[in-house]
């Protein structure tokens, strides 16, 4: 069985993969079920950030929970994060820096109708690349980044 990497290696991962990876799953859920889509993404001080369609299932879930799942990375080697709606966030009142770089990976919700952004809070985080990696995986806990591992 492969070696399971330091805590501080997979709070390296983490740190990484939320600043320079663009693509993640988005889970939320709601009394009409889970949903789950494929979605670009910013980070923006430790908050993710996307954009949908402000009547979309993705929206209206997280105004019913105010709570988000997100998925970076592959199956094999995740970045697995639960999160808490920071904002729901109006086209223009979005940070124009915050704008041009979500723009630059996906498509530009300053120039589309019915658009908003999503600020999500990581509250826990999670990193494994495998079974061998299951304890320790935890490197963010109730919002607040870990010295040491927790599980």
């Amino acid at each position: 069985m492969p070696t399971p990497r330091t805590h501080d290696e997979r709070l390296a991962v983490a740190r990484g993969r939320l600043r320079q990876e663009q693509q993640m799953w988005l889970s939320t859920g709601g009394r009409h079920g889970p949903h789950l889509i494929p979605v670009a993404f910013v980070e923006d001080d430790d908050a993710i950030v996307t954009a949908t369609g402000e009547s979309s299932r993705t929206v209206r879930n997280l105004r019913e929970t105010g709570r988000a799942r997100v998925a970076v990375g592959t199956t094999s080697d995740v970045v697995m994060v639960d999160t808490v709606l920071d904002g729901l966030v109006p086209v223009p009142e979005v940070a124009t820096d915050v704008a041009d770089r979500f723009a630059a990976v996906s498509h530009d919700p300053r120039k589309m109708s019915g658009y908003l952004y999503i600020r999500l809070l990581p509250r826990r985080v999670q990193v494994w690349n495998g079974f061998h990696e299951f304890r320790g995986r935890t490197v963010i806990l109730k919002g607040e980044w870990l010295s040491e591992p927790v599980d």
